[in-house]
């Protein structure tokens, strides 16, 4: 008896050894590293990248006048830039509709409250037209504020399939320090195509903001959220992390990461990441961007005036096993690094293996493109799965 258990035992360890290795991940290719990186905006602030149900890479930026420029070749060269709104204030969130392959932008008049203006474009990004949309505030009778979030997503998983969802934040009484304590990140979904949006209860931390969604294998939503405030005297400063298991509508299992950093390490302040899942089936690939800059003692009485003066070292962070460690990092830029947004390649078009990150730095925005291969430095990438 106990032979036929081992033998059945053997079978299914080599069945499931067989499943993981024939899972094909574009985002390696051959494991040759592949990293490039090109300036595409000159001027303001704010970035937001997603690739259209097409293929074609497209940017969107500004804090004045909120612009888009697009890519059809996979991120090799840009075409011009195009006005969506002028005046018009980035409020982060773009999502692709993978329903109808539709995109959606969303532009504030201002800062941290005011006027919100939904885009739509049905032709992945050449041309926008302005739709009526509603918001419905959460049980606390809140409407959220959209600025400054990565950008949003459709869920592909369980009941909720097909949702829209993008995070969102409330900023209590304003946007100064003394209004921290009302703060809090949330989202806002919409399950008839971004006409009608819901406002999610809060996350589950005060004086939070600037977050990022990813939707895992299993339909968990992934939360990872900028602290404006340290609430538990942590120092070095990491990022929060929440879950939902309702479709965005609650968030809970709070905890805080041991390895994702909120920023520079010196100053009581965050900084906006960028988050994306690898769309590699059955398989939980998460990269996160943010800036790597640990305290010393000689950081503790850094002024507050100068928490933007070291945001530099840009890095990013790759997750195999949905968030639970992070054993791979490499940095895309030793210099300016701020701000910053991260989204992957669609199979069978231009964009396919690459990963795009699009960041603030000095002058302007970069867009940098890489592939698996170059964030692990060669190492194959299933020598980080949980199972190994």
């Amino acid at each position: 008896m106990k032979r036929f258990q081992f033998i059945t035992l053997l079978f299914v360890c080599i069945a499931f050894s067989s499943c993981t290795n024939s899972v094909k991940n574009l985002f390696w290719g051959d494991g040759e590293e592949q990293f490039e990186v090109l300036q595409i905006f000159d001027d303001e602030r704010f970035p937001n990248v997603v690739v259209a149900t097409d293929g074609t890479v497209v940017a969107t930026w500004g804090r004045e006048n909120f612009r888009v420029r697009r890519s059809e070749d996979g991120g090799k060269t840009w075409g011009p830039e195009t006005t969506i709104a002028n005046p018009g204030f980035q409020g982060g969130g773009t999502i692709v509709d993978e329903n109808t392959g539709d995109m959606l932008v969303f532009v504030e008049e201002g800062h941290p409250v005011a006027p919100l203006h939904v885009f739509q474009s049905k032709d992945h990004g050449k041309t926008w037209q302005e739709e009526e949309t509603t918001i419905l505030p959460n049980s606390l009778g809140h409407i959220p504020s959209m600025h400054m979030n990565e950008h949003g997503i459709t869920l592909k998983k369980g009941e909720y399939a097909g949702r829209l969802i993008r995070p969102t934040r409330f900023y209590g009484g304003g946007n100064g320090r003394e209004f921290w304590d009302e703060h809090y990140t949330n989202a806002m979904f919409s399950d008839d195509g971004g006409k009608t949006w819901q406002a999610s209860e809060p996350f589950p931390a005060m004086g939070t903001g600037e977050a990022a969604i990813a939707e895992l294998s299993d339909g968990t939503l992934y939360y990872n959220s900028r602290r404006h405030k340290s609430t538990d005297g942590l120092n070095p400063r990491w990022r929060y992390i929440a879950k939902s298991h309702d479709g965005g509508q609650t968030w809970e299992d709070l905890s805080v990461s041991e390895v994702l950093p909120d920023g520079a390490q010196h100053t009581d302040y965050g900084l906006m990441a960028g988050l994306v899942r690898l769309p590699i089936e059955g398989q939980d690939i998460l990269l996160f961007s943010n800036i790597d800059v640990p305290a010393s003692r000689k950081d503790e009485d850094v002024p507050f005036e100068l928490r933007t003066s070291r945001r530099f070292n840009g890095t990013v962070w790759a997750s195999f096993d949905g968030g639970k460690t992070w054993p791979v990092k490499r940095v895309v830029d030793e210099g300016s690094f701020a701000y910053s947004s991260l989204t992957a390649g669609r199979k069978g078009t231009s964009s396919e293996g690459w990963i795009y990150l699009f960041y603030e730095s000095d002058g302007g925005a970069k867009m940098a493109r890489f592939n698996l291969a170059w964030l692990t430095e060669g190492r194959h990438w299933k020598e980080f799965l949980p199972e190994n």
